[in-house]
């Protein structure tokens, strides 16, 4: 499948900010599943971008403007091409050993609730790690619901497992600290998804967990739809958690009531629909 992804952000302050450096992931790399045949990030400010790549083999873009303004803006225009792998994810960049993954945060620390759901839904599996993994996204489904704007970005897994609903970055936040507590490496992904239906824009990217098993190596799981990806997927980032893969994080200097406007547009290119 042939995706364009369109995203753009932009930054307004009441009071004249005169610095900003932002650490920007938004550029995705190759892997077996998905080939990466345009993208470009544009700013509207006399910023500078300097590429980098981060301790997890993220692609990154350091942003700095400096100069009194009031409100600048990026645009990322890009495309991919992707296949359906199963979910099994091969040839991405790997710094570190699966172990690292076993790692708790503050947004993935499992409480005595998620203990008990995790080893639950693991005594139900037959056929070792995958299937307990599947019986977590199965499981999860059941105890927690998808809600836009439930949470923030702050929420830890504990308090969304307590609430019973979150939005994807909350369902992936314990599906992760649920399957490293049966001792399986899990990490979070920031990415997108192609949905037909939801073609105009969104306020937001999507995320998903993966997860180390075995000689099969990383395989994705979708907690907010219940699947592993496919080729409606694009991988953009990883990390331990939602702040090791945050789409854009930084600091300003000055300035004040910082307002964010996200407009994501994820569809198929022109020659996809065609083929379609």
């Amino acid at each position: 499948m042939r995706i364009r992804i369109h995203h753009e952000t932009a930054y307004t302050y009441d009071r004249p900010a005169q610095s900003v450096i932002q650490i920007l992931r938004l550029t995705p790399r190759d892997h077996e599943g998905q080939y990466v045949r345009r993208w470009r990030i544009d700013l509207d400010h006399g910023g500078v971008l300097r590429q980098r790549e981060d301790a997890f083999g993220n692609i990154i873009h350091v942003l700095s403007a400096s100069g009194e303004f009031t409100q600048f803006s990026l645009a990322v225009d890009g495309e991919v091409e992707t296949q359906d792998t199963a979910g099994i994810v091969r040839g991405a960049t790997e710094h570190f050993p699966p172990a690292l993954y076993l790692r708790e945060t503050a947004l993935t620390k499992p409480d005595a609730a998620i203990v008990d759901f995790a080893r639950s839904a693991a005594g139900k599996a037959k056929n070792g790690s995958l299937d307990r993994l599947h019986k977590l996204l199965i499981g999860l489904q059941d105890h927690m619901s998808f809600e836009i704007g439930a949470t923030d970005s702050g929420t830890s897994a504990i308090e969304a497992f307590q609430a019973g609903r979150g939005v994807c970055q909350d369902l992936t936040h314990v599906f992760i600290a649920a399957a490293r507590v049966l001792g399986i490496p899990c990490r979070y992904v920031a990415g997108h998804l192609f949905r037909s239906d939801m073609v105009t824009p969104q306020e937001a990217g999507h995320a998903w967990a993966e997860a180390h098993i075995g000689d099969l190596g990383w395989i994705g799981f979708d907690p907010a739809n219940g699947i592993s990806p496919t080729d409606s997927y694009v991988r953009i980032a990883i990390g331990l958690d939602y702040l090791g893969a945050a789409p854009v994080r930084g600091a300003q200097t000055g300035g004040s009531d910082e307002r964010l406007a996200v407009a994501v547009t994820v569809d198929q290119t022109a020659q996809q629909q065609q083929q379609s």
